[in-house]
């Protein structure tokens, strides 16, 4: 089940917040362009980047996302591979990130917020005006957008096999496609 429509109707099916559903459309943005570069199934990680956090809105704790997600998606036909990249985007489920498309969706997940965040502080609210290097220095302080895990862009980076400042250029251009469906 890689069909984004279907993808879409689910995630709008558990997720109310605008916010989570813009952060879902982020990640997964970032998801098709890193599936486009490495020839990798785009529907598939497209896919896996809208349903990350779907069960999020309804399920918060620790104790039930992303385990409440992967059950909902396995009753409803979802693949094991899709189902194994989504549990492994959290570190405390146990599950060790293995594919590509694992390393990328938790590399993207963090990222795609952090950018979010700067782009709302900046004077446009655009993404027009976030460069790499303003995320880098966003990064340092630990006041801005404190519940984005640093360490988490960094190793995200590292696991994927990408330099840092060349995945966040490269996170940035890919939301700056879907900008006006992000608001940004």
């Amino acid at each position: 089940m890689n069909d984004r429509n279907a993808a879409w109707c689910l995630l709008t099916e558990f997720t109310q917040s605008e916010s989570l559903r813009k952060h879902a459309l982020a990640v997964e943005a970032c998801m098709r362009a890193y599936a486009k570069r490495l020839s990798a199934d785009e529907d598939l990680w497209s896919a896996v980047g809208l349903l990350h956090d779907f069960d999020y809105d309804k399920y918060p704790s620790a104790q039930e996302h992303p385990y409440q997600g992967t059950q909902i998606l396995k009753e409803r036909g979802y693949s094991d591979e899709i189902r194994r990249a989504i549990m492994s985007h959290a570190d405390y489920t146990g599950v060790t990130r293995e594919t590509a498309m694992e390393k990328a969706l938790f590399a993207c997940d963090e990222l795609a917020g952090f950018i979010t965040a700067i782009a709302l502080v900046k004077p446009g609210k655009s993404l027009a005006e976030v460069e790499a290097k303003s995320v880098r220095k966003k990064m340092k302080d630990k006041a801005f957008a404190r519940s984005v895990s640093r360490d988490d862009i960094v190793n995200g980076a590292k696991e994927l096999g990408v330099e840092l400042d060349e995945h966040i250029a490269f996170c940035i251009e890919a939301m700056k496609g879907i900008a006006a469906e992000l608001g940004l």
